[in-house]
């Protein structure tokens, strides 16, 4: 297991072992695996960071600012956060049965989300962790929440009794070696309870290499009329696109989308 469960491509080595070796009745450990995103709130971070310049111990250096934004969203962060930092009930990005999943399938997979703030707060990114069960074959998916469902999937943690075998890396467990897998953007994006979160992600191998992988994701925040980084936002709403090349260079852009706004274009390197 990679840092964000898939990096490094280690997934596709235990299937090649799993084809190649496995005997009829055999075990893959861990066997099934539940890849999952939502937007994370980091003051903390932000202010050490970025408005740490603005005033550094009585002198101005706010001619910073822009490159300590850069510095900051140009790399996927591994780091570990809180549960308190967790704004919206986790969405699931892919459910990973190792008995059955193909390596052609981790090529590209693409999954769609859409969460509510659960509290007044800036978005300052998104968060992706994972959790890894230890079962027999016939424990497949179908003891999954087929719906996804976010409070389906908490109902199901809260339900697991004492024999259940499960390392998880979410927030509010204890901390791992593998933490949590942060996406920050340039600029904070505001919004208020109940407010809708929705978007698309993908994550693909990287062509180059393939241990490195490219995300690309999107997010548009319901309600929003305003201007974040210089994007103009038309139809009362606010879409933000990430490229997040892990182990590639970076490429700064902007798009036109379909409402008429901007869609910004970033590529940043995890190495």
């Amino acid at each position: 297991m990679g840092y964000m469960l898939l990096y490094e491509s280690m997934l596709p080595s235990v299937l090649f072992a799993r084809d190649k070796w496995l005997k009829p009745g055999g075990l893959i450990l861990p066997s099934h695996a539940t890849l999952f995103m939502a937007p994370v709130t980091n003051r903390e971070r932000y202010e050490d960071s970025v408005d740490f310049w603005r005033d550094v111990y009585g002198i101005n250096m706010s001619a910073l600012v822009p490159l300590a934004k850069k510095f900051t969203s140009e790399e996927p962060s591994i780091e570990t956060i809180g549960g308190e930092n967790v704004i919206s009930w986790p969405s699931v990005f892919k459910r990973f049965d190792c008995y059955n999943f193909t390596a052609e399938e981790f090529k590209s997979i693409t999954s769609k989300y859409k969460v509510s703030s659960m509290m007044l707060a800036p978005i300052h990114g998104f968060g992706f962790w994972f959790e890894v069960e230890f079962n027999e074959p016939i424990e497949s998916s179908h003891n999954f929440p087929s719906s996804l469902d976010p409070l389906e999937i908490i109902q199901k943690k809260r339900r697991r009794s004492s024999e259940d075998i499960v390392l998880s890396t979410a927030p509010e467990d204890e901390p791992t070696h593998w933490q949590q897998t942060i996406l920050y953007f340039p600029d904070p994006i505001e919004v208020k309870q109940d407010q809708i979160i929705e978007g698309s992600v993908t994550v693909s191998q990287s062509e180059e290499n393939p241990r490195f992988l490219n995300i690309h994701l999107e997010c548009l925040v319901e309600g929003m009329n305003s201007d974040i980084s210089c994007l103009i936002c038309i139809l009362n709403s606010h879409t933000w696109g990430i490229h997040a090349s892990l182990g590639s260079s970076n490429i700064l852009g902007h798009r036109k989308n379909l409402t008429g706004g901007q869609t910004l274009v970033k590529d940043c390197a995890m190495r």
